[in-house]
């Protein structure tokens, strides 16, 4: 199956193997392979990938095991040139500022994650990612916020990217148009999940979301190396990189060609997804000794801060969300008897939910505001 950073995996369930009675691994453990699963030898691999302006550190980001992965081949690559930044995904341009002070040693973890608004923009469980940051502070290299806000993805898919004014862009220029695989690829994913906006034109939008979130991110990324000329090393999700779509292609556009894509490979992932071109190189994993993330309590809304509080910007379908009656362009006003202010805020308090709760809410909705019950499934 193919990995995507913006949709959810489908899960199938089935009597576990005996460890006896396991395939044998496409990648052997431990070890390093090229697109192919022919085996590399790391030495002359990392040297000839430290050399490069771009490299890109693929993920799922619920998986603890790619993330050490991550950091582990970020201290290779800084023992052979230590003159690198760190790129990250998971935060946006206007957070910068908390991440320069991180990395000057000013903020502890618990007001870093706060002052970066941790648990809204991004969610995921932050001591995947503090070890690398960590890492990052201890050599005071650069940490490079290399996402916009969702708000303006979702809205692109929503209205698209012609419909928005360029002051209103956060100074993302305009995409090298996706790669004909990229757009087929694209499309086969939200065909997979029966999307209900899949019109030709909706479909349209939902690409160009996917090329202006690539863009962003090439844009930082380029401009990082231009004005530090530092070697950038990214972690991103790895939709975002491999088959060199998405951020090489655009940074292949932006003038900066030879970026070095390289993912972990479970021990389970099908063999034929080696097809000779996902990659540059992919590193084995072992059988997995831990659950990906426990599954938090999720409302099922975009939420895009404003002038004025927070609006909801999508509702997914069949989400708890919708089943409240929860709409587009509501404000949040209060969840619980709290008042809501940022989209933290809000996140915080669904993320308290215990299975079968119900959340009150208030939303201003037209001139008026509406109560609704957000109720969370028993498991």
């Amino acid at each position: 199956m193919r990995r995507f950073p913006l949709l959810a995996l489908l899960l199938l369930t089935a009597l576990p193997l005996r460890a006896e009675d396991a395939a044998p691994a496409c990648v052997a453990p431990g070890a390093w392979a090229d697109s192919t699963g022919k085996r590399l030898e790391p030495a002359p691999l990392l040297r000839r990938t430290a050399e490069q302006p771009v490299v890109l550190l693929g993920e799922q980001h619920d998986k603890a095991e790619h993330h050490r992965w991550q950091l582990q081949t970020l201290a290779k690559l800084h023992a052979l040139h230590p003159d690198l930044a760190v790129g990250l995904e998971m935060l946006p341009r206007r957070l910068q500022p908390a991440l320069d002070r991180w990395v000057a040693g000013e903020l502890s973890e618990a007001t870093f994650l706060a002052e970066s608004e941790w648990r809204s923009v991004w969610g995921f469980d932050p001591n995947f990612y503090l070890p690398i940051l960590h890492f990052a502070r201890m050599h005071r290299l650069p940490v490079v916020a290399l996402n916009v806000e969702r708000g303006l993805i979702s809205r692109v898919a929503r209205e698209g990217w012609a419909s928005i004014p360029e002051a209103e862009r956060e100074g993302v220029g305009i995409p090298a148009p996706p790669l004909a695989a990229y757009r087929e690829r694209l499309l086969e994913t939200l065909a997979a999940h029966n999307r209900p906006d899949s019109a030709p034109e909706a479909a349209q939008r939902f690409i160009e979301a996917q090329t202006v979130w690539d863009r962003a991110m090439a844009e930082r990324i380029a401009d990082t190396r231009r004005t530090t000329g530092r070697a950038v090393v990214a972690i991103l999700g790895e939709g975002h990189a491999d088959h060199r779509n998405g951020v090489p292609h655009q940074l292949d556009d932006l003038g900066l060609p030879g970026s070095v894509v390289l993912l972990p490979w479970d021990a389970d992932r099908p063999c034929a997804e080696l097809d000779g071109r996902i990659a540059d190189a992919v590193f084995g994993l072992g059988p997995s000794r831990e659950p990906a993330e426990a599954a938090r309590p999720r409302l099922g809304v975009q939420l895009e801060p404003t002038a004025d509080g927070v609006r909801i910007g999508s509702v997914l379908e069949n989400s708890v969300a919708a089943a409240a009656g929860l709409n587009v362009g509501d404000r949040v006003v209060t969840a619980a008897g709290n008042p809501i202010r940022r989209p933290a805020d809000l996140t915080a308090i669904v993320q308290r939910q215990a299975p079968g709760t119900w959340l009150p809410i208030t939303v201003r909705r037209g001139e008026g505001t509406q109560e609704v019950v957000a109720k969370f499934p028993a498991e």
